[in-house]
């Protein structure tokens, strides 16, 4: 599935990542736990073609994604659901919702929704607000509901609980968890594992950029 050999990248002259290796095997969660600066949305960033690696290579299904645009990798069936959100604020939820949809035209727009109205209800009610006017609770969960529509390959998670009160913790944790065993890949890159060691089958540690060990969960 996805495959990280050996990558390195530097972001205005400061080295972020130094040689970092991981593997999201089929249908598997895999965690990349590092303090908070270690690398991880740098990672993330690289593979979805935001960063561009001055060294190593990154592959996805056996195709080399540094040499595709970014948008591509939606159409892979990649999604993302950056630590900061990244919603469009003057859009609706549904439209932030819709926005790599519409990249892939492989996808039925009404299908996707369908299967995220069903995963996450409670993003029904508030469908046509403005991103701009939800809580950051409920931006989390139209984030991930943006990589849920996409990602039927591969999610990639970047600080899915950080920021959010506990009731929400718990609820992204059930959302991701009912992921486990289905078609779809996840890797979850967080500061530790409190809210999803039980979930994750191998987990990759990150440290100044660089593998620190890795284990299996």
């Amino acid at each position: 599935m996805l495959k990280v050999e050996g990558l390195h990248v530097a972001i205005q002259s400061v080295i972020a990542l130094r040689g970092i290796s991981l593997e999201v095997a089929d249908g598997t969660m895999v965690g990349l736990i590092g303090r908070n600066g270690a690398g991880k949305t740098t990672l993330l960033r690289s593979v979805m073609g935001h960063v561009p690696p001055t060294q190593g290579r990154i592959t996805f299904n056996g195709q080399d994604l540094t040499a595709l645009p970014p948008h591509a990798r939606a159409a892979m069936g990649i999604g993302y659901m950056p630590e900061d959100r990244g919603l469009v604020p003057e859009l609706t939820v549904e439209e932030n919702i819709l926005i790599p949809v519409w990249v892939n035209p492989s996808l039925d727009a009404q299908t996707r929704l369908n299967l995220v109205y069903k995963v996450l209800p409670e993003l029904i009610e508030m469908k046509d607000r403005r991103a701009l006017l939800l809580s950051g609770g409920q931006q989390k969960l139209a984030a991930l509901a943006r990589a849920l529509a996409v990602g039927t390959s591969l999610l990639l998670l970047d600080e899915p609980f950080e920021g959010v009160a506990p009731a929400l913790s718990k609820r992204l944790a059930d959302v991701i968890a009912g992921l486990k065993g289905t078609e779809v890949s996840v890797l979850i890159a967080q500061s530790d594992l409190n809210h999803s060691r039980k979930l994750v089958d191998r987990e990759f540690v990150i440290e100044r950029g660089a593998n620190l060990e890795k284990s299996n969960a």
